[in-house]
Order: C-alpha cells, then sequence, then structure tokens
C-alpha cells in the first residue's frame, strides 16, 4: 500500500469563539497538521484569544488560515463531517452510517485524495443539511449521558487518532522491545522446575503451574536482561535451597505425610518401631520396665 502524500486540512464552520479556533490550530501543530480553512470565523487578533491559545501555531497555522465557503470545501475535497448525534436506522442516512476516528484512520490509510475534516458550531454542530452534503460521519465514543464533547477537545481527539498518518516522527524513543532468546527462556524453565520441585510435593500442582508459567511469560515477552535477572534469582534460590525435595505424593495423601506414622513425629515413629522389636519382658533383667539391669537399678 502507498503512503499517503496529502495530508487532510481542517475546516471549521462559523466559529464563534476565537478561542476555539486557536485551540484546533494549536491541535493541528501538534499532529503534523498545517492547512487550517474557516468558513465565515469570528476575526482573529493578533492580540487576542484565538492567538493566545495557539501556542507555537499562532507562528504559521493560524496566520495562514484561510477563509472559504462550505460550498467550496464540499466541491474540492473528500469530505468528513464530525458529530455527536448519530442515528442507529440504516434508513435514515444524515448520521448513519458512522464512523469512529480509528475508523477513519484505517479508512484514509487505504486512499490518497483530497480530504477534509470538518467541524461544526460550538453550540449546534453541523446541521441535518449540511452533513448531508459531506461524504463520510465520524463520532468520537462518549458518554451516553453526555456525548457532546468541545469543539477543541473533539478536534484534538480525531487529530490525535489520524497521528500515525500525518507525523513521520513523535518525540517519543523510537526503541524496540525484543524478546530474550529462547534457548535463555528455556534455561529460566529448568531453573524455576528445580525450584519448583523442592516447594512443591504434588506433581499434578506442579504441571500445572508449569503451564501457567509458559503462557505467563509467553505474553509478556521479557527481554534479555528480564529473563536473564528471573534466572539468576532461582538459581540463587536453588543454591540455598540445596538438595531439598518434597518428592512425589498422590491427591490421596494431599499433606504430603506418612500415613504409618498418623502425626507422630519421625523420632516418636521411631521409639515405636524400637519397642515392637523389643521381646524383653519387665521382669526379665529390666526390674524398672526402662531396660535397666537390677545393678543399675540398684547401685547399693
Amino acid at each position: 500500500m502507498a503512503p499517503r502524500t496529502q495530508d487532510p486540512v481542517v475546516v471549521v464552520v462559523e466559529p464563534k469563539t476565537p478561542g476555539n479556533v486557536g485551540t484546533i490550530a494549536r491541535a493541528m501543530k501538534n499532529f503534523g497538521l498545517t492547512d487550517l480553512k474557516l468558513v465565515d470565523p469570528p476575526e482573529l487578533d493578533e492580540d487576542g484569544e484565538a492567538y493566545g491559545f495557539a501556542g507555537h501555531a499562532r507562528e504559521d497555522v493560524l496566520p495562514n488560515a484561510e477563509e472559504v465557503t462550505f460550498d467550496a470545501v464540499v466541491e474540492n475535497y473528500h469530505t468528513i463531517g464530525t458529530t455527536a448525534i448519530t442515528n442507529e436506522d440504516s434508513r435514515q442516512h444524515t448520521r448513519f452510517p458512522f464512523k469512529t476516528p480509528v475508523e477513519i484512520r484505517e479508512s484514509l490509510a487505504t486512499v490518497d485524495t483530497e480530504t477534509a475534516l470538518v467541524f461544526g458550531r460550538e453550540g449546534t454542530g453541523l446541521d441535518n443539511e449540511e452533513l448531508r452534503r459531506l461524504d463520510e460521519v465520524c463520532s468520537i465514543p462518549a458518554s451516553a449521558e453526555y456525548p457532546v464533547l468541545n469543539l477543541g477537545q473533539a478536534a484534538t481527539i480525531l487529530l490525535y487518532e489520524l497521528r500515525t498518518l500525518t507525523v513521520g516522527e513523535t518525540q517519543l524513543p523510537d526503541v524496540e522491545r525484543e524478546r530474550a532468546a529462547e534457548a535463555e527462556i528455556d534455561r529460566f524453565y529448568d531453573f524455576f522446575e528445580r525450584f519448583h520441585e523442592s516447594v512443591e510435593g504434588r506433581e499434578h500442582k506442579r504441571a500445572k503451574t508449569k503451564v501457567m508459567m509458559r503462557r505467563l511469560l509467553g505474553r509478556a515477552h521479557p527481554t534479555e536482561r528480564e529473563i536473564t535477572t528471573l534466572t539468576g534469582i532461582f538459581r540463587r534460590t536453588n543454591e540455598l535451597l540445596g538438595d531439598r525435595s518434597f518428592g512425589d505424593h498422590t491427591d490421596d495423601d494431599p499433606d504430603g505425610s506418612d500415613p504409618a506414622s498418623d502425626g507422630a513425629t519421625p523420632a516418636e515413629s521411631g521409639d515405636a518401631a524400637h519397642a515392637a522389636d523389643d521381646d524383653t519382658a519387665p521382669g526379665e533383667g529390666d526390674i524398672t520396665g526402662r531396660g535397666r539391669t537390677p545393678a543399675e537399678s540398684d547401685p547399693d
């Protein structure tokens, strides 16, 4: 697809407030547009609010603004009118169908033509007769309770959405986020799984967490530095844990304990086993029942 060679012009129909004209001129400057056309505008005094609101656009956009007629705009441009009031009935063509600013951008990206973005009056916008003469209608999604935007706000939002067509470079650094090599990510998985074996004895839980971690990193696209940091954390943790492992156990033994011990400590279990192997009766060489001989019991 060939890039657009012609930037849209901005048309404001019968603006009443000079400050709004200045605000629109400033938004144009922000987003790479220079051609402002005004239909029946108010007087724009260089010492007035239009120039005061225009910022650096007072140096070029505003003083070069051209006064035109609505007829001239319709006859010479592919026109896109803006409105907050739309129709949902496809039989009512005045304000239907309508496009959002994003859809307007996508549409303009496919065609190279002289385009005019047409904004209406502060209080009433474009009337039905004017809208019928325009080629497309754009409406900015907003709260149903109060969808009407200030003229300057509406222009700024639409021009912002069109910036990829009108601005070659922004002030933001052109930084590419490069995903770490898959070998480095696999190395992280190895350290993570070794750690998980040390703290989780249930194999089915480890399997689920392994998938969850893979999905997480799949969405995150970690950089080389990020994955190296994560790998280092788990490598160090594994060193501190050593060879500890809870081992595997089944769902029938959810706590990982030995059913035979029945809650007994290792020492208690060992004593019980030792006692079971001891056939010596208390009266046979162990008068105290504690494994001591008579001599040990009565040293005198």
